[in-house]
């Protein structure tokens, strides 16, 4: 378990920013839109991503506390900032990353009606939720604690190294209605999965003035795949994430549907259900779980060495009463569903365009304002963001985004993307949480998408 955890922070480390794509969804009609919903209008007869460059996320969300909380240069020492964090942390407090880079993106128009779209990219996603009550458990010690149980359940990670081959179709039915569904086959080279854990410590004063720990009804489980090798050593092989990202040993199948709605020529509706799928994990698997109850009463020492066994017969007995065991089997995880819903109203009509010809319904238009909610389906249950945007188009080439956002991580997350198309290329690119970037080691949440594609409109 100790090794699963220090994985967990590596990953969690490594990539230094997290992902909720609201500043992309419904924006300029950007190909990788299509990835955030497959019913997503489309203007060109096809693109061509840049390869490792058309779609870039990155992003690390952090609620409860920052980097800036144990790290800053202030002249408080480490131990006081520890504490001030575990104090300040809520129960439900959380890190969650998503960080994807395409490799091969493109697509096609078959007809007046159908565009398909292909590619393959590479994501981490990972997830570790943050038990406020273990944390004084270790920093404090149970003395002060009496009574009080400390819930296993609080106890959740998960991490995926993986990459997503998909394929989709969108299929314009008529002027207002746009849908479409996108196929992905996933392929998990590294994964770390512990949650449904359940159970509680508890130390209560013994009879005899010592002190008993109870273990109720524990039952906590860990999963893992492409951690360790053949003789049950820890050990992550670049060899082994580049021979299982793509097609490899652990595969998977998902679906995203999504649809596009004109209500009015100003007024649109959208809404998106992605990565309804799982992975199942055959490779370099090693499994463990721990089950039972025990009580312990505290430790009786002999001076006189009588008992020199006692620590072993203790181990003994906790073996036998909470029994512990490992597994090679393999096992399936599913993945983190996320859903979209957006609602956008165009205004301020543009003379420029007036006898413009082939325009969309709300191309007209060189203003918007709109809202979406999203959420995503965590191992401590579904949490949301709600993002209301002002999109103004500065030119027929330069179109602009501006978003707040409010979720677990911040009250105060200000957005901001544009969107360039010169020549045949579009540029874009969306930051997140805009005055935050001065100082990201103090920010809760951050994020960035940058790509290039090649468009025939």
């Amino acid at each position: 378990m100790k090794k699963i955890l220090v994985f967990l922070s590596l990953t969690l480390v490594s990539y230094c920013f997290g992902q909720h794509k609201h500043i992309l969804y419904g924006f300029d009609k950007i190909p990788q839109g299509l990835l955030l919903n497959p019913g997503a209008e489309t203007a060109y007869k096809y693109h061509i991503g840049v390869p490792l460059l058309s779609g870039i996320s990155t992003s690390v969300n952090t609620s409860g506390f920052t980097l800036a909380d144990l790290f800053s240069n202030d002249n408080i020492d480490f131990t006081t900032k520890f504490n001030n964090v575990v104090s300040n942390l809520g129960t439900n407090d959380y890190a969650y990353i998503n960080s994807q880079i395409e490799v091969i993106n493109a697509g096609y128009q078959l007809n007046k009606k159908d565009y398909i779209s292909v590619g393959y990219y590479t994501e981490v996603d990972a997830f570790l939720k943050i038990p406020k009550d273990f944390a004084e458990l270790i920093r404090d010690g149970n003395a002060g604690f009496l009574n009080r149980s400390f819930l296993f359940s609080n106890l959740a990670a998960k991490a995926d190294v993986l990459g997503v081959i998909h394929a989709g179709i969108t299929r314009k039915f008529n002027e207002k209605f746009i849908a479409g569904a996108r196929l992905k086959i996933y392929s998990g080279a590294l994964n770390v999965t512990s949650t449904g854990n359940t159970g509680s410590f508890t130390t209560r004063l013994g009879s005899s003035g010592i002190y008993q720990h109870s273990l109720t009804n524990i039952n906590l489980n860990g999963y893992s795949s492409g951690l360790y090798d053949e003789n049950n050593e820890f050990g992550v092989e670049s060899s082994d994430i580049t021979g299982n990202i793509f097609l490899g040993s652990n595969l998977g199948l998902g679906i995203d549907i999504g649809f596009t709605y004109a209500i009015d020529e100003q007024t649109e509706i959208s809404a998106s259900l992605l990565d309804v799928g799982f992975i199942s994990y055959s490779n370099k698997v090693r499994n463990g779980t721990v089950e039972g109850n025990y009580i312990f009463d505290g430790i009786e020492f002999q001076f006189d060495n009588t008992n020199p066994d006692y620590w072993q017969q203790l181990n003994d007995e906790i073996n036998a009463r909470i029994p512990r065991s490992e597994n090679t089997e393999s096992y399936s995880v599913m993945r983190p569903v996320k859903f979209n819903f957006a609602g956008k109203y165009s205004f301020g009509k543009s003379r420029r365009e007036e006898n413009c010809a082939d325009m969309s319904f709300n191309d007209y238009y060189d203003n918007a304002i709109g809202g979406q909610i999203f959420s995503v389906l965590t191992p401590i249950g579904p949490r949301f963001a709600l993002t209301g945007f002002y999109e103004r188009k500065l030119s027929e080439r330069f179109n602009t985004r501006v978003t707040y956002t409010i979720d677990d991580f911040s009250s105060t997350n200000f957005g901001f993307g544009i969107s360039a198309n010169v020549w045949k290329l579009n540029i874009y690119t969306a930051v997140d949480n805009v005055l935050g970037l001065s100082n990201l080691g103090d920010a809760n949440t951050a994020s960035l998408q940058f790509g290039i594609n090649f468009i025939s409109r």
